[in-house]
């Protein structure tokens, strides 16, 4: 039978060449560390797969035969040399991608479709005015989460290891390269092909809550924290190549913070609770601190401009003066041949001020927003005084990390099934028939407790209605300690009903959830996930505006709503066809009903990793959604 083969471009011959290398170097390794028989029987398995696709193999050919007899140690070595070749071949082609990057930047002599040139190019060919594009940066905001219970998750020494084949990848660019380096760089390859195959990929423990966090934060301070400020970098350059001068009139303010379920995701998960929630936003304002303290100190190793050369501003004075009272042991302890470099010096009492912050001690900052105004203060000296090409850039970048991250690196979300609510409400209101109820009689008797206290006795509650009780005192003190965007939207899953809804804000009350206007601080998110429930979600929702006690709560929360919608269990429930036209007229309709309503529709998509789950390419998702289910705000997680 003769192979198809695949046809590769001119432009994507450095990827064949990539790919063909780390086959090479992965079939090595299999011999030296398998045997030839592995190495064979992996071969036979590649070829027998290649007949496959081309056609129906058969006999000693067909790769049913060629597994169907291996031993369960054979056949996990077998998975295992396939899942490493794919690891690494799909590292290739992530790296190709910044190489075509890099090319298309170089030679094209348009943008590059979807990039921020041609969306900027086109916004200004349609006549939209500096004044309009500041209007609608005004009105944007992107929050990817952070699912919980990953099902791709890779332990984090694997990801490492990732990452140093991407970089090595990379410097084979060069086209300088000496061959002797290049033999380096192949070599360098071949060892973390090696550890990669002698390191168990998946633990036989089952995840923890605190490994899925640590996975998750891998990727927001090894990677995300890298990449956000050259993101409005490219941003703001399409900017000023498309409407040149005029550029200086904008501001691109934060269009992008970061969300997780990590931790506060208790649907299903009996290991989810307040000390996860305290945990992981503990953990994430250590690692997010110390990573601006890092930075701090970089600056301050790089900003050594004296007094005696050039100016500062009189507020950078000011406020050196201010924080040395602050810090005398730090003030006097700076090396003489330093006290001349004001930029420094004030950057080493930010360090300061900053260990105080992680220790909890006096004159820490109470939250982000002291720390952005001391380094505005400092880009505005280096601004003013001849510092545009002498630091400014670095301070700038870390100006839009602490704008992005705050100090809790991402935003936290709780999420909990509908009916754990409903049984909490039965036992605290003494109601055991609650479940049994029409729900508008559910709901008429949750409006006439809201401001009553609970039946039960807070000592004869059960366990489980204790534990998620508890559950909103944390959040209650994570919004104080950790700051009110730490804690993200209450998510209620499998929800049906306007009850469900107000259930939490019940909840939330009888917990002492409550500010000093004896209102419940809280987000509440109704996540619509079947087919029939992504129909009648509209009009629950049209049902739950028209509460005046609602209007109250969003009044408070700068009339704004969140409404998420489930793919995974929409497909389900009634096939692909039938989920996306579902979730498309539930868009629409939801539209609609919150346009009427003048409140602010956020749509929160708990899309899945495959198509059958909702996955899919999110620019797309976004340019098919109806008419006013986006308008700049884009709220989503990938499941799994």
């Amino acid at each position: 039978m003769k192979r198809v083969e695949l046809e590769f471009t001119e432009k994507d011959q450095p990827l064949r060449d990539d790919v063909s290398m780390l086959g090479t170097i992965v079939g090595d390794m299999l011999r030296e560390q398998g045997g030839e028989e592995l190495f064979a029987r992996v071969e036979a398995s590649r070829k027998a797969a290649i007949l496959l696709r081309n056609g129906k193999a058969v006999g000693e050919d067909d790769l049913a035969w060629q597994i169907r007899n291996l031993s369960p140690g054979k056949a996990f070595d077998v998975i295992r040399a396939f899942s490493l070749y794919f690891q690494v071949v799909n590292l290739a082609e992530q790296i190709h991608r910044i190489r075509r990057r890099i090319d298309y930047m170089r030679n094209a002599e348009e943008p590059q479709a979807g990039s921020f040139s041609q969306l900027i190019k086109d916004l200004q060919a349609g006549g939209v005015r500096i004044s309009d594009l500041q209007r609608l940066f005004g009105e944007m905001q992107l929050e990817p989460v952070f699912t919980a219970h990953p099902t791709e998750a890779i332990r984090q020494t694997i990801l490492r290891k990732h990452q140093r084949i991407a970089y090595d990848l990379v410097e084979r660019f060069n086209p300088a390269l000496p061959p002797d380096e290049n033999a380096v760089i192949r070599e360098r390859l071949r060892n973390e092909i090696t550890l990669i195959w002698q390191t168990l990929e998946h633990p036989n423990e089952r995840m923890t809550v605190a490994d899925e966090r640590e996975h998750a934060l891998f990727y927001l301070t090894d990677i995300i924290y890298r990449v956000i400020p050259p993101l409005y970098e490219h941003l703001e350059n399409a900017i000023r190549e498309e409407y040149g001068d005029q550029a200086d009139e904008i501001h691109v303010p934060p269009l992008v913070h970061f969300c997780s379920w990590i931790g506060g995701d208790m649907d299903g998960n009996p290991n989810v609770g307040p000390e996860t929630l305290r945990d992981a936003l503990a953990r994430q304002r250590a690692l997010i601190l110390d990573a601006y303290y890092r930075e701090i100190d970089s600056l301050a190793q790089v900003l050594s401009q004296s007094s005696r050369l050039v100016s500062v501003s009189r507020a950078l004075e000011d406020r050196v003066q201010d924080y040395g009272r602050l810090f005398p042991g730090i003030r006097s302890g700076i090396h003489p041949r330093h006290k001349d470099m004001p930029y420094r010096v004030f950057l080493k009492l930010l360090m300061a001020r900053m260990r105080a912050t992680f220790e909890d001690r006096k004159h820490a900052y109470e939250d982000p927003a002291g720390l952005l105004e001391d380094l505005r203060l400092m880009a505005d000296s280096l601004r003013e005084n001849k510092g545009q090409h002498a630091g400014l850039f670095k301070v700038r970048r870390l100006i839009r990390r602490v704008e992005t991250f705050g100090f809790h690196i991402a935003t936290l979300d709780v999420r909990q099934d509908a009916l754990v609510h409903r049984q909490a409400v039965s036992e605290i209101l003494g109601e055991p028939g609650w479940l049994s109820l029409e729900r508008g009689e559910r709901t008429e008797k949750i409006l006439a407790a809201m401001n009553t206290e609970p039946a039960a006795a807070i000592d004869s509650l059960s366990e489980s209605t204790e534990k998620l009780l508890d559950v909103f005192r944390t959040i209650g003190y994570c919004q104080n300690y950790f700051g009110s965007d730490a804690v993200g939207p209450y998510i209620i899953s499998m929800s049906q009903g306007v009850d469900d809804v107000l259930s939490v804000l019940l909840l939330a009350r009888f917990a002492g959830m409550t500010d000093e206007d004896d209102a419940v601080p809280l987000d509440v998110a109704p996540l619509f996930e079947t087919v029939a429930d992504l129909e009648a979600g509209p009009e629950v929702m049209q049902a739950l505006l028209a509460l005046p006690s609602y209007r109250e709560h969003l009044a408070r929360r700068d009339h704004r709503q969140i409404v998420m919608v489930g793919y995974s269990d929409s497909n389900k429930d009634g096939g692909i066809a039938a989920s996306r036209w579902g979730l498309y007229k539930a868009q629409a309709a939801l539209a609609a009903v919150f346009e009427a309503a003048d409140i602010e529709l956020t749509i929160f998509h708990g899309r899945g990793g495959s198509i059958s789950r909702g996955g899919g390419k999110t620019h797309r998702a976004v340019m098919a959604a109806p008419r006013g289910a986006v308008n700049g705000r884009l709220r989503t997680t990938e499941q799994g």
